[in-house]
């Protein structure tokens, strides 16, 4: 790895059983909680095998609008616009091999938008039905998008945390699959395939740059990049969940504000992202408001991409200079959704 890189947020493996934290520990929670909550690249190398005829390998795009290697992961060239087709897939076939899967009941999730959408084009193409609750802040273009693939919106509350709650009653009642839109290691596993792309298509990368809300994305690519790249976890100063759960020592609740609240809005970062986390710290990095409207105009004026907020965030972290490459240090930043209204690309 390059000298003169920025440090990590250290974090201590020994978090884990902290005394902030130790009730997670009580001889009262099974194995099987613990071990469904570690990701591994083996887990991402089966999600590749298991949804590859499904999904895309996007492209990975040299940029030179920076004077650090930078390529860009286009991510936003998946089917639905977002990464997480990925996971959508890996959950439902895993699920339908297991006989998990009811066709007439479906599958279930609550989303701030992407992962509804991406849950409901998966079970559009597997056949099955798809339930979707949303905030009642979702942006119109992802809702009208969701219904387009079929599925049945339920709008709920101001906050996803609203949405999650009345999406794991409706499993309940109807026998649905229930589908977690990141803290799921099918989910997590699934998004990580991206990494494994990136690493085949350029394998001197140093450092991948991702934006992190409810943590599975981050979580894994971590996974799958561990002993190979360095992860910088990006997040707004108005929702820092995993940066928020470092400091504290586990996951806590934040306040979900700003111009990326729809995509990374999660009121608590999962506890599959906060274990990656622990065992492999990332650099925690935060960018404010005006860094991610700016980046969001550059990948919109010198690539011609139309990035949504949150997927901006992470090329925020190097136009902003919140996170500084070292000279040589080669870096990919994932651009991992592009469900935005375009009309807001030109302001007036």
């Amino acid at each position: 790895m390059p000298e003169g890189r920025s440090a990590a947020y250290s974090v201590p493996l020994l978090i884990l059983i902290s005394p902030s934290n130790r009730e997670l520990f009580n001889s009262a929670r099974p194995v099987a909680w613990f071990a469904e909550r570690v990701i591994t690249r083996d887990d991402v190398l089966k999600a590749r095998r298991r949804i590859n005829s499904y999904v895309r390998h996007t492209p990975l795009l040299r940029a030179k609008s920076l004077p650090q290697p930078l390529w860009l992961k286009c991510e936003f060239l998946q089917y639905t616009g977002v990464f997480k087709t990925r996971g959508a897939f890996n959950r439902l076939l895993a699920a339908r091999d297991r006989g998990e899967l009811n066709p007439s009941a479906g599958v279930v999730i609550a989303s701030g938008g992407n992962a509804g959408l991406a849950n409901a084009y998966a079970a559009a193409t597997l056949g099955v039905r798809a339930t979707v609750f949303v905030p009642e802040t979702a942006p119109s273009v992802k809702i009208e998008r969701i219904r387009e693939y079929g599925a049945d919106v339920q709008q709920v509350g101001s906050e996803y945390a609203e949405a999650s709650e009345a999406a794991i009653d409706y499993a309940k009642r109807s026998g649905a699959l229930l589908s977690h839109a990141y803290d799921q290691l099918e989910i997590a596993a699934g998004a990580g395939t991206l990494a494994e792309e990136i690493l085949e298509d350029e394998p001197e990368i140093d450092t991948i740059v991702v934006a992190v809300g409810g943590g599975g994305l981050y979580a894994g690519i971590a996974a799958a990049a561990e002993g190979r790249a360095q992860v910088v976890a990006v997040e707004p100063f108005t929702c820092p969940t995993l940066h928020a759960a470092l400091e504290a020592g586990r996951p806590v609740d934040v306040s979900v504000s700003g111009v990326a609240a729809d995509s990374l809005g999660a009121r608590r970062v999962g506890e599959i992202a906060f274990t990656m986390a622990s065992r492999v710290p990332p650099t925690s990095v935060l960018v404010d408001e005006d860094a991610i409207v700016s980046a969001r105009l550059q990948l919109w004026r010198e690539y011609r991409i139309p990035a949504e907020h949150g997927a901006a965030a992470a090329f925020a972290a190097l136009s902003s200079d919140a996170y500084q490459p070292a000279r040589s240090e080669r870096v990919a930043v994932v651009v991992c959704g592009a469900n935005t209204d375009i009309r807001t690309l030109e302001p007036e």
